[in-house]
């Protein structure tokens, strides 16, 4: 019996990389549905808190889905907000940064998305023996350090500050205004070759909160 295109995909697929066998959806759904059943498959494999392999994935069929991430961190689906925290969340662990854009992956399908800034919400810190454990929106737990940097940037027009830290894989979280402040109020002086700065420090990594002498103007 000829094997259809994509049955032959996946059969090799299965052949190189096992344990993607269980991740086998049906190729008819496609857009929203699609994402979702994929998305859902590869999150049983992965367990509770695991991550699907997404950076391992390279699907043929490419293109767009009305997904927006506003810049609070809330999710759109054609101009709906996406009322399911559970959706939203399983989404998150099949999004994936390329150097076109922000794309939602599955082994069988990728598919472009709008992020207006940064795709997650860090919603929480705690401090504890030198390192800031943040959480964010969509339940990541995620350690400040070498690995995952604080950058705050300063919003040209207002000069407000845009603190983020890094998640995973160049997907980033932009840090809470009442959590930025916890971060400040965590923050020691350092003498840097700019001048003077307020930074924090986690896992040994020191990140400046402000430009150099903001802190005393």
């Amino acid at each position: 019996m000829r094997l259809s295109p994509y049955r032959a995909l996946v059969l090799e697929c299965g052949r190189r990389m096992p344990y993607l066998k269980p991740m086998i959806v049906d190729p008819t759904p496609s857009g929203l549905a699609g994402v979702t059943a994929a998305a859902q498959a590869a999150k049983g494999r992965a367990g509770e808190r695991g991550l699907p392999p997404v950076h391992l994935w390279h699907p043929e069929h490419c293109g767009e889905i009305d997904i927006r991430i506003r810049k609070d961190g809330v999710w759109f689906h054609e101009g709906s907000p996406i009322g399911r925290e559970a959706l939203v969340r399983l989404f998150s662990t099949v999004l994936r940064l390329d150097p076109d854009g922000y794309h939602l992956v599955t082994p069988v399908e990728k598919l472009k998305i709008q992020v207006e800034d940064a795709p997650f919400m860090a919603t929480r810190v705690d401090a504890e023996n030198g390192v800031l454990r943040f959480e964010t929106n969509v339940g990541d737990l995620v350690e400040a350090g070498p690995d995952n940097a604080i950058r705050v940037e300063t919003d040209t027009a207002t000069g407000e500050p845009r603190p983020y830290v890094h998640v995973r894989r160049g997907l980033e979280a932009l840090i809470a205004r009442p959590v930025f402040y916890e971060l400040v109020e965590l923050a020691a002086e350092r003498d840097t070759p700019e001048g003077p700065r307020l930074g924090v420090t986690s896992n040994g990594a020191w990140f400046p909160m402000a430009p150099a002498g903001a802190h005393r103007g």
